[in-house]
């Protein structure tokens, strides 16, 4: 598609606490690189707003100091809460993430192709090359709440080879009832339609919600021909505050969804389960 035809059409926020300034300046340019670029919104919960004045001058850049930590999903919704601040599409973005020069191009093009898509994750790669399994099933409390609990590694492991769709060929399309907040390219028009995020999930568990809502009625498609990297450490494994946080987020999910009898999960991750078993 032409570059001229395609100019200002998406949105980007990236809520930030106490971040790497390194980090952030380089995620920053990455996303002002693009000519798609209509408005990158940073939203920042930190403690204050010392962060400010690391940030290039770009008209197209806005920095918001919440003066206060409302969460993840409470910090992207300042913007998502107001369509007229958005582009056609809009991308949820972790600090943590870089990306190559036309990456955002190439999913533009992708959700053009495919009307039908609320949001599509591509393929996401730790710096040193290794691939992230963040494609997963719908979470159930043995995957969310019984794993964290159980002191047997090979138990763990089969767990979350089921849950990370580590049977599925990561190469490949697929349409994923659970893909990572770190990275949503999301359809404004769908957004308008299931709302945002769950401001009850403070950290953890959001984008699961939000992701489910939007797989209800559109396809949320994993896209490997575009390849992110992101910087991801599991934070709630190595602070109980953190942990807590991850807990806490389970419960009221799985409060909303359903704990044992989902029937609506458990339908979605069998047809998924069936689709996407690879051979190889």
């Amino acid at each position: 598609m032409d570059i001229l035809k395609r100019k200002h059409e998406v949105s980007v926020s990236i809520v930030v606490y106490e971040n790497d300034k390194n980090l952030l300046l380089r995620v920053v340019s990455c996303v002002l690189e693009s000519q798609l670029l209509t408005s990158l919104y940073i939203i920042d919960n930190s403690s204050t707003n010392r962060l400010r004045e690391i940030f290039p001058q770009d008209s197209r850049l806005e920095y918001i100091f919440m003066n206060s930590n409302n969460g993840f999903g409470a910090g992207h919704n300042v913007i998502l809460r107001h369509p007229e601040k958005m582009g056609k599409y809009h991308l949820v973005l972790n600090p943590d993430v870089s990306f190559a020069p036309g990456t955002l191009e190439k999913l533009y093009d992708y959700m053009e192709n495919n009307s039908d898509v609320g949001n599509v994750m591509p393929k996401i790669i730790y710096p040193n090359g290794d691939l992230q399994y963040l494609c997963k099933l719908l979470p159930t409390p043995m995957d969310w709440i019984g794993r964290m609990f159980i002191p047997f590694k090979s138990i763990k492991r089969r767990i979350n080879d089921k849950f990370e769709m580590r049977f599925a060929d990561y190469e490949s399309e697929m349409n994923v009832p659970y893909l990572s907040g770190c990275f949503m390219f999301l359809r404004k028009s769908v957004i308008e339609e299931v709302g945002v995020f769950d401001e009850g999930i403070f950290m953890y568990g959001e984008d699961t919600d939000l992701n489910r809502r939007i797989y209800q009625k559109n396809r949320t498609m994993y896209y490997p021909e575009v390849t992110i990297t992101h910087a991801f450490e599991k934070g709630s494994h190595k602070s109980f505050r953190l942990f807590w946080i991850h807990v806490k987020a389970a419960i009221y999910y799985l409060n909303k969804w359903g704990w044992f009898f989902d029937k609506e999960r458990r339908g979605i991750n069998k047809k998924t389960k069936l689709a996407y078993t690879s051979l190889k």
